[in-house]
């Protein structure tokens, strides 16, 4: 009966119903301005995300607490003394990951050049459990034995310090695979070679001279020690090389000034780079490299002697080198250094 009723009534009031399609239309249209509006929100969070990174970098820090307290406020005023940021480039994965290229950037407060300084792979030096000396390679490989970049890279950094008595202002440590993808995103690194190189490991020639080098090729010359003419220290120079090919090639693109392609460059790059910034924004440290890269770098290497250790081969600082190159960068009169002893400055590019 009650249903009869309601049929009833529908029917007496039909006529008065308000015509579905435009009720449908405007529905339809909610719906899509809705999706429209959450679409907005996650496009800027992406956004967001890849600005925060362009700013900030990915900094090294120590393992954090279930709840850690807020940061403190990165510093906003740009660097004015020299600073000093250490560049290791690590081999390959396992537990016994070496530092086996390391380098420390030196940017005088007048900002005139940047010094690339090669730190031998073979000094001798207190390793981090304080008991015993090894190479200076191995700091890194004993304390990233679990796959801990960032703990490498701070046994690495104590070691530098304690070695060279300067501050370490920023670092950054780059596995073989952040290598290559770094210098196949830059479009290749030019680096001009004084003598060729026969890869060991590929048998690829490197020949003598200027040539660009994409990510697999530049890998592979940066793994070479074996034939050269003084093994590990000309694979520092060949190093430092690089080095100073990439900063030429990222100037010139404008990457050190465009937080955008930063961003994108460290977006492509991923976990193979780990960055300390020091607490400082990287635009802020970028901003003092990019002043001081307009000018060609100069590389040279720490003032070494070789010794014997039983059946394998060391390096100690030079007795009558070493003093005097260390004074200077502990108080930044590295290129009063550099005129007084020209021989042990890197050619970077063919006479």
């Amino acid at each position: 009966m009650i249903e009869d009723e309601l049929r009833a009534a529908f029917a007496r009031h039909e006529e008065l119903a308000p015509p579905t399609g435009p009720v449908r239309a405007a529905i339809d249209h909610a719906v899509v301005r809705r999706r429209r509006r959450r679409r907005r929100v996650r496009l800027a969070g992406t956004a967001l995300a890849v600005t925060a990174t362009a700013l900030v970098g990915f900094t090294v820090v120590a393992p954090r607490p279930p709840a850690p307290a807020p940061p403190a406020a990165a510093p906003t005023s740009t660097p004015t003394g020299a600073m000093n940021v250490l560049l290791l480039g690590v081999d390959q994965a396992g537990p016994d990951r070496r530092a086996d290229s390391i380098l420390l950037v030196h940017v005088p407060a007048d900002r005139s050049r940047i010094y690339l300084v090669s730190i031998p792979r073979d000094l001798l030096v207190p390793m981090p459990d304080g008991g015993t000396t090894g190479k200076i390679n191995a700091t890194f490989s004993r304390a990233a034995a679990s796959g801990d970049l960032a703990a490498g890279y701070r046994a690495t950094r104590q070691a530098v310090t304690r070695l060279t008595g300067v501050r370490v202002d920023a670092g950054a440590v780059l596995t073989y695979a952040a290598t290559r993808e770094l210098t196949d995103e830059v479009g290749g690194v030019p680096v001009c070679l004084p003598a060729p190189v026969r890869s060991v490991h590929t048998d690829r020639r490197f020949p003598a001279g200027c040539q660009r080098l994409d990510g697999t090729r530049a890998v592979d010359l940066l793994r070479q020690r074996y034939g050269l003419r003084e093994g590990g220290l000309d694979r520092d120079r060949n190093a430092t090389r690089y080095a100073a090919g990439l900063l030429r090639q990222v100037r010139e693109r404008g990457t050190l000034t465009d937080p955008a392609r930063l961003g994108r460059l460290v977006g492509e790059i991923g976990p193979g780079l780990t960055v300390d910034t020091g607490g400082r924004s990287l635009p802020l440290l970028l901003s003092v490299v990019a002043r001081a890269a307009a000018a060609e770098p100069v590389a040279l290497g720490l003032p070494i002697r070789y010794e014997d250790w039983t059946d394998r081969g060391f390096e100690q600082p030079d007795p009558t080198l070493a003093p005097g190159f260390l004074d200077a960068l502990r108080t930044d009169r590295v290129a009063g250094w550099t005129a007084a002893h020209p021989d042990h400055v890197t050619p970077l590019r063919q006479r």
